[in-house]
């Protein structure tokens, strides 16, 4: 079956609903792809941002995503910025339901404001760069197949809706 890719901000929670997923559908296996990336680098994804900049990193990421997306029966998280790179939207299409979970800036920095891991927040006005990047992202983010609010929902009822949508897709 065809893969279901989950994209959005930081902070809209495709990890969580990702592994959710993954359990629900029981011949699919989760991808984390920032954790798989980390773990094949050897570096947290802030140090490959220090150490080689925004686009080495986004050239990684292009390549696990060719990986993946060439595989069935995945539910992969993807990072926030995967989709500035028209490429990397082309090759979700190919083999995958894409959902983008959505959430307003306000509530994706109550989200993640004690994070320390997210190298494009560290700046001195993280919520006005979480704003700036979801304006920036946000006509992307839209290329996908559902949109999926996350605010003020469980992790349960975004399952449901994903699995709803991807098994009347799928038919």
């Amino acid at each position: 079956m065809k893969n279901i890719v989950l994209i959005g901000m930081m902070g809209a929670g495709k990890t969580t609903v990702g592994k959710k997923l993954s359990a629900c559908l029981k011949d699919f296996s989760f991808i984390d792809m920032d954790s798989d990336i980390e773990k094949n680098q050897g570096v947290t994804i802030s140090k490959i941002f220090q150490e080689h900049g925004e686009s080495y990193f986004r050239d990684i990421e292009t390549e696990f995503l060719k990986k993946y997306c060439a595989q069935e029966n995945l539910v992969i998280s993807t990072g926030g910025g995967i989709v500035e790179r028209a490429v990397n939207i082309e090759i979700i299409k190919k083999n995958s339901v894409i959902f983008y979970l959505s959430a307003p800036a306000g509530e994706l920095f109550e989200r993640i404001k004690h994070t320390t891991h997210r190298p494009l927040l560290d700046n001195p006005n993280p919520y006005a760069k979480i704003k700036e990047l979801l304006n920036r992202r946000v006509p992307y983010y839209k290329m996908a197949d559902f949109e999926i609010e996350t605010l003020d929902k469980e992790v349960s009822q975004i399952t449901d809706e994903i699995l709803e949508k991807y098994k009347s897709y799928e038919k």
